[in-house]
């Protein structure tokens, strides 16, 4: 997704109906976000927010627009987040005000990594459960 974050749903819905067609459904394929900047902070046609799903399948080109992409190994800071999204910003700032200043630790140059592990419709909005992964040197 690239552009304002007010239409990131129309693009999860788009990578749904590829996911569908593909036979890559969640409980059988893990779900990633990649954030490359805060919303807040962007202007909003440069605003990207990477939807993905794990594969080990070559991606041919198609009109979804989906393509591989591989993310990096390497050591990264977790955190678990309970919760709806609307509160992933408290949790952002503990990561990112409160544990990395503190932590003594530098940021590797690859976006912020979001893992869904529990989602809604499947759990309660209040039950989902994502993973945060900060990319450290």
């Amino acid at each position: 997704h690239i552009g304002s974050p007010n239409h990131i749903m129309a693009s999860v819905q788009h990578f749904i109906s590829w996911r569908k067609a593909h036979h890559t459904p969640p409980n059988q394929s893990k779900t990633f976000n990649l954030i490359y900047s805060d919303p807040s902070q962007s202007n909003e046609g440069d605003y990207r927010f990477d939807i993905c799903a794990q594969t080990k399948k070559k991606i041919e080109e198609n009109t979804f627009g989906v393509f591989n992409l591989t993310i990096p190994a390497g050591r990264c800071a977790k955190y678990r987040h309970i919760g709806s999204d609307r509160f992933l910003a408290k949790s952002f700032d503990i990561l990112y005000g409160e544990w990395l200043p503190q932590s003594g630790e530098q940021l590797r140059d690859f976006p912020c990594i979001l893992e869904r592990v529990k989602m809604f419709p499947d759990v309660a909005e209040s039950e989902t459960i994502i993973d945060i992964y900060l990319p450290l040197l």
